[in-house]
């Protein structure tokens, strides 16, 4: 089930693990003492590596390894989520084999881009779905490949798909759009945000400002009025509204946020574009603040979707505090107000009140999930930037609290840990381990590793381009 189907089939609902415990926590920790994240993160990779599939073009991962064949280039599920991991570890560890095989998976990526040189379609551009993804993690391999030929590999493979996003972008009086998404995942704005991070940072990009304004206009276009602000459907054909950040006001308010700050809607009629992208994601924020509940310890969580999931509440990345949080993060970066940093710890309290990860009160809202996307790892991701921000030992104390449970709920095997787990909420029965980045072993290894550079005064390498710098 993609998706886009188990979002569909929430919807449906709405209006109408395997577990290793003490056993996989014991051999990763001396008695007494908390497990060694990095540890556990080289035994993510062994299990990874296990399902290797390489040919002349270099490697890929099965987004499940019981499924050799199901291989996927996205960066969601499939083999540019691993990429991202093995670069994170060659950061951590300095070992030379980890950049070799973060290049090779580039490479094989690329590779599969080249089969595309008629264009991409539908959700084939997006960030976490397609091109804008993979250019994103060829861009970070480029950026610490270290052979010539592997750099001119890389670099040619970006100039291909520069010239992919440019062929595929829809320009209409509305603005500019590759798909009928406006979200993160797979529609403009996630494109949006990849674009303005490789365009500071990669030769084919450097034009992309014409881009990156028609983006800003579509997005603002597609805003429905709501309460006292706007709000975002994913797209014409799904008029349910999921409020966060994954696919909602939150993810559409944060990117016009974060392009009103770009020089290309700055230098362009006066600042006007800046000013309409501002008051968009000001619109966004107050939509928000419409339709906040308050925890009883103080905090702050938006609801799931409308109509029919008001009372359901995530707590992750894609519809939590742990993503929305994005949002409050760049407005006040954006207008200078430090009013809406106090929205955060509101946030982050928002989270603990719920009694995860030890209680499970809301067993809708946090089930048997540890991803990136929906689970432990995106929630620990937040409180590990949260710490390098306020510096504040409680912010770094749930972080360990919530990877500690994670690790004790992995399934270890030999030398090696995988996570066993139902990706959607809809579906609790069907239970895997994935390779990936948001849904998988590759994202849990990478918020280790950021967990284990916090407590080691290291800073990460992998920070996604829809990521503030907190």
């Amino acid at each position: 089930m993609d998706r886009r189907s188990a979002l569909a089939r929430a919807a449906a609902l709405a209006a109408a693990s395997c577990l290793a415990g003490p056993r996989a926590l014991r051999a990763l920790a001396a008695p007494g003492d908390a497990p060694d994240y990095r540890a556990a993160a080289l035994a993510a990779e062994r299990w990874i590596a296990a399902s290797a599939v390489r040919d002349r073009d270099g490697v890929r991962w099965p987004v499940d390894p019981a499924v050799p064949s199901a291989i996927d280039q996205g960066l969601y599920s499939g083999s540019a989520g691993v990429v991202l991991f093995y670069l994170e570890l060659h950061h951590a560890t300095g070992a030379r084999r980890y950049l070799d095989e973060a290049v090779a998976g580039a490479r094989a990526l690329l590779a599969a881009a080249s089969a595309a040189a008629a264009g991409i379609t539908g959700e084939g551009a997006g960030l976490y779905t397609g091109a804008a993804g993979t250019a994103y993690v060829v861009a970070l391999a480029r950026q610490r490949a270290v052979t010539p030929e592997d750099q001119q590999a890389l670099d040619r493979g970006l100039a291909h798909l520069a010239a992919l996003l440019r062929q595929s972008a829809r320009d209409a009086d509305a603005g500019v759009t590759w798909n009928d998404s406006t979200d993160i995942i797979s529609g403009t704005a996630g494109i949006a945000l990849t674009l303005a991070w490789l365009g500071a940072r990669v030769a084919p990009f450097a034009d992309i400002d014409p881009l990156l304004r028609g983006a800003a206009r579509s997005l603002l276009a597609a805003g429905t009025p709501a309460g006292d602000g706007l709000t975002w459907a994913i797209s014409p054909r799904m008029p349910r509204r999921y409020p966060n950040f994954s696919h909602g006001a939150a993810g559409v308010g944060y990117t016009l946020a974060t392009l009103a700050q770009h020089g290309a809607l700055r230098g362009t009629d006066g600042g006007a574009p800046a000013t309409a992208a501002r008051e968009g994601a000001l619109a966004a924020a107050r939509y928000l603040d419409g339709i906040t509940t308050r925890t009883g310890g103080g905090g702050r969580r938006i609801f799931h979707s409308e109509p029919g999931g008001e009372q359901l509440f995530y707590l992750s990345w894609c519809h939590g505090p742990a993503g929305t949080a994005r949002l409050y993060r760049q407005l006040a970066r954006l207008t200078g107000n430090a009013a809406w940093n106090a929205r955060l710890p509101e946030l982050s309290r928002g989270i603990i009140d719920s009694g995860v990860p030890e209680h499970h009160p809301d067993r809708s809202g946090f089930w048997n999930n540890i991803s990136q996307c929906c689970g432990n790892c995106g929630v620990a991701e937040y409180f590990v930037a949260r710490h390098g921000v306020t510096r504040d030992p409680a912010d770094l104390a749930f972080a360990r609290r919530v990877m500690d449970d994670t690790v004790a709920r992995a399934t270890a095997e030999g030398d090696t840990l995988r996570w066993v787990q139902a990706e959607n909420r809809v579906s609790p029965q069907e239970v895997k381990a994935q390779t990936g980045y948001m849904q998988g072993s590759a994202g849990v290894g990478v918020a280790l590793l950021h967990l284990d550079g916090a407590l080691a005064g290291r800073a990460p390498l992998v920070v996604l381009p829809d990521t503030p710098a907190w």
